[in-house]
């Protein structure tokens, strides 16, 4: 299109020499300036420069029909004024002209005044058009920014949130210092679990940031339990097993989605298959789904890193005992699903490994 601002520039387009002189000096007196076309093909690659196009009707190689069609099939020139000039008095072809995209036609033998009308009305037009297209524009550049800053923003806030809950759970594991990694692998395991599983990229995100959480409650576990090398007494083994309700009120909130599943996980990853886990003895498919996960995930951890009191065991008879929990302990389905990962999960506990 023409450039915005200074004079305007009129295309004028018709294949006889003599009606491009009279209608050039008419658009020059006018304060116009202009650009001369003897064939539809030769305005179609002079359009870019045009304000307005003043296109003859009939031409031998390509009609003005035909001429505005392509016009209006160019992108960026829908709404570029267009005036045919016809001698055709017909009230069909004039229809025509208006179906074909013109904007307005005018009759030859051109009367001078009514062409300036016409031409001075159709740019003052396509100005006030510009003009709100101009708006509409910078009010969507507005919008689109406010936008983007809105979301930085709360990505911004989500991060911080996101980390805010690592350091939550991480605060469960501190006392512990051979559990150092263990929130960053078995959130991992869970997550691709989940993934496996097929659940949605937002479920598997879920699952991925809530359960590090999963054992935050051991905040309230006396270390004299907590990190005992030995044995526990049935009644120290009692206290450990409020670890699970403590973490679950502790993530208690309807605020946050993500502690919401932490809570569900906190309270429910400890469940076991047939039912003999605590803190509800849930079996089955009554176990929440995140919970029967991360039972998976936060065993094979458990069984192949030291704790206070165990070595780690190797891959292969941590694999075996899971095995042998088949059914009982775990999800048989989503314990299959583990092991048929097996090669994924491996890659992500040597990439975290102590």
């Amino acid at each position: 299109m023409a450039a915005e601002g200074g004079r305007k520039t009129i295309l004028i387009v018709d294949d006889e020499e003599i009606n491009l002189k009279v209608l050039s000096g008419f658009v020059e007196s006018f304060g116009y300036d202009f650009l001369l076309a003897d064939s539809g093909r030769k305005a179609l690659d002079m359009i870019q420069n045009a304000d307005l196009v003043l296109l003859d009707v009939m031409m031998p190689d390509m009609d003005g029909f035909e001429v505005v069609q392509k016009i209006r099939s160019m992108q960026g020139f829908q709404d570029l004024p267009v005036v045919m000039a016809t001698a055709l008095s017909d009230k069909r072809d004039r229809l025509d002209a208006v179906r074909s995209g013109a904007s307005d036609f005018i009759t030859k033998p051109v009367d001078v005044t009514e062409l300036r009308i016409r031409l001075d009305a159709h740019l003052r037009l396509k100005e006030y058009h510009d003009q709100v297209m101009r708006y509409q524009e910078g009010l969507e550049r507005l919008v689109a920014e406010r936008t983007r800053e809105l979301e930085e923003a709360q990505e911004a806030k989500m991060a911080a949130h996101l980390e805010t809950l690592r350091r939550l759970s991480q605060a469960a594991e501190y006392k512990d210092e051979d559990t150092a990694r263990h929130i960053d692998r078995m959130s991992r395991y869970s997550a691709l679990l989940a993934e496996k599983h097929g659940l949605d990229r937002a479920e598997v995100d879920l699952v991925l940031h809530a359960s590090p959480m999963h054992d935050i409650g051991k905040i309230g576990i006396p270390d004299s339990i907590l990190l005992k090398p030995g044995p526990l007494t049935p009644e120290e083994w009692e206290i450990m097993k409020t670890h699970t309700l403590i973490g679950a009120n502790i993530l208690d909130s309807p605020s946050s989605a993500y502690l919401e599943a932490g809570r569900i996980i906190a309270i429910s990853h400890h469940e076991k298959w047939n039912g003999s886990g605590y803190p509800r003895g849930l079996s089955g498919e009554n176990i929440p789904l995140h919970g029967r996960i991360c039972a998976i995930a936060d065993v094979f951890d458990a069984l192949t890193t030291r704790r206070p009191y165990k070595q780690p065991y190797s891959n292969e008879k941590a694999l075996t005992i899971m095995r042998e929990g088949r059914g009982t302990h775990f999800d048989p389905g989503l314990l299959d699903l583990f092991l048929t990962n097996l090669d994924e999960i491996l890659a992500i506990q040597e990439r975290f490994r102590d």
